[in-house]
């Protein structure tokens, strides 16, 4: 995780509001705690997935709607009783947790207008639907990986230097063009379900692709 030195101060801006045409391009978390004197408060990361002007992504942090401090990620924001914790992947989040001084943590609260709280939404009015859906993800991921390594496997080896050097390897599998681009499509379309729950795997969610921290 981020060390502190890559945490800059706020400039005290307000929190903006959250618009539905940003549902794929920002993530916008809450964690409510209890103040100095025991008064709520509501501690928000913000994180727009398109970049700032300069196109580095970074996690702003608010406290009850005034900005406290940026970091680029991923980041480590230390708050009252523990550290708020940010990371993406390639397709959203795959984390965004708070992490208590005794080591427990938990996840904070999507805003409901963003995609992630649609999400949770719907796992709270149709778990079963919910459920469907996830695993539904699951299966797209696995084929994908049964069908699409052993392809570009043999695309790699193909290359002269490679082939030279270990030899080709000739894939079981041969999908048309059309196929394989409707793999990747559903496959874009999986891991972005599951990034819109933080569920990240290194292997199903193209951690060894796509650059996520």
């Amino acid at each position: 995780m981020a060390r502190n030195e890559m945490v800059k101060p706020g400039d005290g801006h307000a929190l903006p509001r959250y618009r539905w045409w940003q549902l794929f391009s920002r993530s916008l978390f809450h964690l409510y705690l209890p103040g100095e004197r025991g008064a709520p408060e509501t501690w928000s990361v913000d994180v727009r997935h398109g970049g700032d002007s300069d196109g580095e992504v970074r996690a702003q942090l608010y406290r009850d709607g005034v900005n406290q401090a940026r970091s680029k990620l991923p980041a480590a924001f230390v708050v009252p009783g523990g550290t708020i914790e940010v990371a993406v992947s390639g397709f959203g989040l795959k984390r965004c947790h708070y992490v208590m001084h005794d080591g427990s943590e938990r996840q904070l609260v999507p805003d409901p207008a963003s995609a992630e709280g649609r999400r949770a939404h719907l796992k709270r009015t149709n778990p079963a639907l919910s459920r469907a859906v996830g695993i539904a993800s699951v299966i797209v991921l696995v084929v994908a990986l049964v069908l699409g390594v052993p392809q570009l496997i043999q695309q790699i080896t193909q290359l002269p230097l490679i082939a030279e050097s270990v030899g080709t390897f000739t894939s079981p599998f041969h999908l048309p063009a059309w196929a394989n681009i409707s793999l990747l499509v559903a496959t874009l379309v999986a891991s972005t379900e599951r990034a819109l729950r933080l569920r990240y795997n290194g292997i199903l969610d193209g951690g060894l692709f796509d650059g996520g921290d």
